[in-house]
């Protein structure tokens, strides 16, 4: 069966396919060049600039590498201390660190996590970070879509996985979604099969609550108790871990900032709205943990995991997007098996654009799409949802 899908359902009218293997790897290599450009002019420019708002390439990893290096030559309650942290921060680099605000924001067990990073330099350890994290995210998505079942994609899987706009965005700022978006697609993917392996997943991702806070939720309406009982096990001992390694004073500091947060920028940030996605309904909730109980394919599972995710999520940036190449080749993968839907294949390619979109709108300052997107592609996903078996074997 080829990627640009052949059954239709007998009740609708035929469906035209346009999302070809051939236009995939078209749009693809042409934002692949696009994305070499952009990156190229804006190191130029981040690296030449004085202002406090010029992107700088890379400015999600100078924090992790600068927390990574209090870690390895301070102490762990500094990276929770905003002064403290600025001053290393400018300390390591100097051409950035002087002229813009980028605190540690994460919780202890994070911090424990990238220590590693500073043992090497920062200009081979950002790379190696990058390509890790798209290598991961690579083999999660192709497990769980079932993307190697889908004759062509593996033509272009690659290809189209690092022209995604989602990962170009990420990889310019060094963030860690990739990682995390890796983590949700393989917990979704082992649920059934390898329920330790799923806790494992979700556990990983207490580094980042805000992205798993519906996973205990669809846990509990799948019936997945042994995953919901290891990822509780695994959650808590990675978060003691860190707090064992680090005291329970960056603990305290980590909320402390929390709540800091919340009113600059989730309150009072008006850029933050420029770039974020999120729209703050409830509803989602209910709507993935409705496809949870009904639906055991881990594509339907993963694809609305995620979009639920960002849709119920309060804080959203651009760079967290890359989570987006989930649904995304679910939805491919679905649509070859079963044929495309109306609107299916357009609102794949609106996800694909998306995370280009918000990251150049606190420039062009735009209306804000993402949560129109993210709320119509929930509504597609559910429409799916209803019209596929109600519980297929596993994939």
């Amino acid at each position: 069966m080829d990627i640009s899908g052949s059954s239709i359902r007998r009740d609708e009218r035929p469906v035209r396919v346009w999302l070809t293997p051939g236009r995939i790897a078209l749009y693809s290599a042409v934002m692949l060049v696009i994305g070499v450009l952009l990156g190229s002019i804006l190191l130029w420019i981040g690296f030449h600039s004085t202002d406090s708002d010029t992107f700088r390439p890379g400015s999600g990893y100078m924090v992790f590498w600068s927390a990574s290096h209090l870690m390895l030559h301070g102490s762990p309650w500094q990276a929770y201390d905003v002064p403290a942290f600025s001053r290393a921060l400018a300390g390591l680099f100097p051409s950035a660190g002087r002229h813009v605000f980028l605190p540690w924001l994460y919780p202890p067990s994070y911090l424990l996590a990238v220590t590693p990073l500073a043992l090497l330099p920062y200009a081979i350890s950002y790379p190696l970070f990058v390509v890790l994290g798209i290598v991961l995210l690579g083999l999660a998505v192709w497990r769980v879509s079932g993307f190697g079942a889908v004759p062509g994609a593996t033509r272009i899987g690659w290809l189209a996985l690092l022209a995604c706009p989602g990962v170009l965005v990420t990889a310019m700022y060094g963030q860690n979604a990739m990682l995390t978006a890796a983590c949700a697609a393989l917990a979704v993917y082992f649920v059934d099969r390898r329920p330790m392996l799923a806790g494992l997943c979700i556990g990983l991702l207490s580094v980042k609550p805000q992205l798993a806070m519906l996973l205990p939720f669809v846990l509990i309406a799948a019936r997945a108790w042994r995953a919901f009982a290891w990822a509780a096990a695994w959650a808590t001992a990675i978060t003691a871990l860190g707090i064992a390694a680090g005291g329970i004073e960056p603990l305290r500091l980590f909320l402390q900032n929390a709540g800091a947060l919340r009113s600059l920028i989730i309150e009072h940030g008006v850029p933050f709205w420029f770039a974020s996605p999120t729209p703050f309904a409830a509803f989602r909730l209910a709507a993935a943990c409705c496809v949870w109980r009904r639906s055991r394919d881990a594509r339907l599972r993963g694809a609305v995991l995620v979009v639920a995710t960002l849709a119920a999520n309060p804080y959203v940036w651009h760079y967290e997007l890359s989570w987006l190449c989930v649904p995304i080749a679910c939805m491919i993968a679905i649509g070859s098996q079963y044929g495309w839907r109306r609107g299916e294949q357009s609102i794949v390619a609106v996800m694909w654009a998306l995370p280009l979109y918000e990251f150049l709108n606190p420039w062009m300052k735009l209306p804000q799409i993402g949560p129109a997107v993210i709320s119509i592609a929930l509504l597609v996903l559910l429409r799916r949802a209803g019209s596929l078996p109600r519980s297929p074997a596993r994939r």
